[in-house]
């Protein structure tokens, strides 16, 4: 018998739910109500979690769909995927069992989002951080009693974040907040620190000499979890085989063109071309000064050809990695859709670290080559994360602008779109290089997809993933030892390129239905309007409904 409960009603409770048990998730979405809270992952609460959403997966089961209009038919399927990927997550992938580094994860967020976006005085943030760091060492009690035999590159990395953290919060905490002239909040948060880092430590301690040499677990989600996986949290109910043969296709397509666009460059061996370019790249300590030259050219192109609509009112800061943060190349750290005022963004873009050989430092610094910059920079700001945020958060719908539902697939979809898209409609028309940028940046993202999809379901090992991440995409070393890592913890990581190819699919699908109607910056406007939702949706809120096929 169904309810008589109107959805968005359903949708705030869960979405409410959703912030209580996950802080550091509400903070990130602009909800401030749990900021003095970590997230309890003691087994008994992990156990609740699981009763809860299948309470709220019955409860939601009960409301009548013919009673809903045809948009909220739609948004109802997308929060019971939501509810099934969660269930998913933690009964079966199991992350808060397996991985240390998913606390270590949860610790550093928590905390640099109360130190990097000022949405309260300082004062009160500190007493916020304050609250959470007292709760570091109950969430590490968390991780010692759940994580028994974890696999040993997830003991390895999260070693290696774990001591980012620990970095953290000896180092950048404290001069986060060194303007603040309250003694007692200051003294509070040197003994918590303190309490804290001692924490840190010796869990760190403890995975390096007593987990670690026992470490014999599997990385691998296996076939079966692996297409789930995909198929609740992002709607790709399709094969891990098709998906590696649609990879596998785009791999040698797109290495067609690197060949291609390189022999018009200089007509040079592309590989010979591709390295010559790569030793043209910023110095050490100049990648910051470069990249924030790149974001006024990047919002006048954008303006000048009117390819989307630049909604502005957000500053972006360009800034150097955090310490913890360092296994990314760079990425955008954005306020919370639901945050009330107006807070700057940043853009974190990783140097090399003046402390390593020369010879490190210039392999670093090679992957972050002006070809390739302007890439990165069109993926994490304009028009890509940033971009995206600034529609996202003016929109009246929780359910289609929290971060809680919103699918990786379309996030990193859209910004990695940008990427090809922004050069097709002109930007830097005739540069070779930039196109050799873009293309370099496809590869990568392609054998993402069939490293990921390998490692999980084949038996792919970690040193067999270098290989492809070098050969194939033309990295170097560190940098394909740092991708193949994190395919074994990340294996989301596929749907970057996935979700640029159902995304350009959806696009040649609506243009082709009127050509001579089409609008690009009406499309993109329309697309960024529909929501943080899953491709699968955006294709009946397109195309109508019985348009389901995602890939070709």
């Amino acid at each position: 018998m169904y309810s008589t409960e109107p959805l968005p009603h359903f949708v705030d409770d869960y979405l409410a739910y959703l912030h209580e048990i996950h802080p550091t998730g509400a903070t990130f979405d602009g909800v401030h109500f749990h900021d003095d809270l970590l997230e309890d992952l003691g087994r008994s609460s992990i156990d609740l979690q699981v009763r809860e959403l299948g309470g709220f997966a019955r409860r939601l089961e009960g409301i009548d769909p013919t009673t809903l209009t045809g948009d909220e038919q739609l948004e109802r399927r997308m929060v019971q995927s939501n509810i099934q990927g969660r269930l998913v997550e933690l009964e079966e992938v199991r992350a808060w069992e397996r991985n240390p580094q998913y606390y270590a994860d949860i610790i550093a967020a928590s905390l640099a989002s109360q130190a990097i976006f000022s949405y309260a005085p300082a004062p009160e943030r500190a007493r916020r951080i304050v609250s959470k760091l007292r709760q570091v060492p109950r969430l590490l009690e968390s991780a010692r009693l759940n994580i028994k035999e974890p696999p040993g590159i997830f003991a390895k990395v999260g070693i290696e974040t774990l001591e980012g953290v620990l970095a953290f919060i000896e180092r950048d905490l404290p001069l986060a907040f060194r303007d603040v002239d309250d003694l007692h909040v200051l003294g509070d948060l040197a003994d918590t620190c303190a309490d804290a880092s001692r924490a840190v430590g010796e869990y760190v301690t403890y995975l390096r000499d007593t987990v670690a040499p026992k470490s014999r677990g599997s990385f691998r989600l296996g076939r079966e979890l692996f297409e789930r996986k995909l198929a609740t949290e992002d709607g790709l109910a399709i094969s891990a085989d098709r998906l590696l043969a649609i990879a596998e296709r785009e791999l040698r397509a797109a290495q067609e063109d690197f060949r291609r666009v390189a022999a018009r460059q200089n007509g040079a061996d592309s590989l010979e071309t591709w390295r010559r370019l790569k030793s043209e790249h910023p110095a050490l300590g100049q990648l910051v000064p470069a990249v924030r030259e790149q974001l006024g050219e990047l919002v006048a192109f954008l303006e000048r050809h009117r390819i989307i609509s630049v909604p502005g009112g957000e500053d972006v800061i360009v800034a150097p990695t955090p310490q913890f943060y360092r296994w990314t190349f760079a990425s955008l750290w954005a306020p919370g859709p639901f945050e009330v005022r107006s807070i700057p963004a940043y853009y974190y873009v990783t140097d090399a670290d003046p402390d390593w050989p020369a010879e490190r430092q210039e392999e670093h610094l090679r992957d972050f080559n002006y070809a390739t910059l302007w890439s990165i920079s069109i993926h994490e700001v304009f028009p890509g994360h940033l971009l995206y945020y600034q529609h996202i958060r003016r929109l009246p719908s929780k359910l289609r602008k929290s971060t809680m539902f919103a699918p990786m697939s379309f996030i990193e979809g859209w910004a990695h779109y940008c990427e090809q898209m922004m050069l097709d409609a002109g930007f830097k028309r005739g540069d070779n290089a930039v196109r050799l940028g873009q293309l370099a940046e496809a590869l990568i993202r392609l054998v993402r997809t069939i490293v990921g999809i390998r490692l999980h379901t084949e038996d792919l090992s970690v040193e067999q993933g270098v290989r492809l991440f070098r050969d194939e995409a033309f990295l170097e070393e560190g940098s394909a030892r740092r991708e193949a890592e994190r395919g074994t913890f990340d294996p989301g990581y596929v749907l970057y390129a996935l979700g640029k190819l159902m995304l350009l699919k959806l696009r040649a699908d609506f243009e082709a239905r009127a050509p001579d109607r089409f609008n690009v910056r009406e499309f993109h406007d329309r697309l960024l309007r529909n929501g943080s939702v899953p491709f699968w949706m955006q294709r009946q809120l397109f195309l109508g409904a019985g348009n389901t096929q995602l890939l070709d």
